[in-house]
């Protein structure tokens, strides 16, 4: 719960107690602390045991942990449990070599062929849309910016 405080910010909260409410009232105010505490958690247990019990039994294995953001993803993208997205399809989708490979393929492809007139080079179409062959390119207007 306080992983982040130090031993000089404890021992500066000690001495802060002791100074509001004074070494013979500290221990009572440490007991109605504890038992708040203690109560709350108790509360806490019930509603959750409670919402388990009114969900169902279809939701036994429910976790309120796993309504947590982080939690989700990892649970049910990268791991691949719930919608079938692992990492490794997600990097595949994701990596533009499969692509370069086909295009490379298809350069060695073309520079392997006979040519029927060696004078005129060869026309590789390199556009995923074969009917646009020629791509027009629109005026640049410095002064437009």
């Amino acid at each position: 719960m306080f992983s982040d405080v130090g031993p000089l910010e404890l021992v500066t909260l000690t001495v802060l107690a002791v100074l509001l409410f004074g070494p013979d009232k500290l221990p009572e105010v440490i007991q109605n602390v504890t038992a708040f505490i203690r109560k709350f958690r108790e509360f806490s247990e019930n509603a959750k045991q409670e919402i388990r019990s009114e969900l169902g039994p279809e939701f036994k294995d429910f976790e309120f942990e796993d309504l947590h953001p982080k939690a989700f993803v990892r649970k049910h993208v990268l791991d691949g449990d719930g919608l079938g997205l692992g990492l490794d399809e997600i990097r595949g989708a994701l990596d533009p070599r499969k692509e370069l490979a086909e295009v490379s393929d298809a350069v060695r492809e073309a520079a392997d062929t006979p040519k029927a007139d060696a004078a005129a080079p060869a026309h590789v179409n390199l556009a995923k849309d074969a009917a646009a062959g020629s791509v027009a390119r629109a005026s640049f207007d410095p002064d437009a910016t």
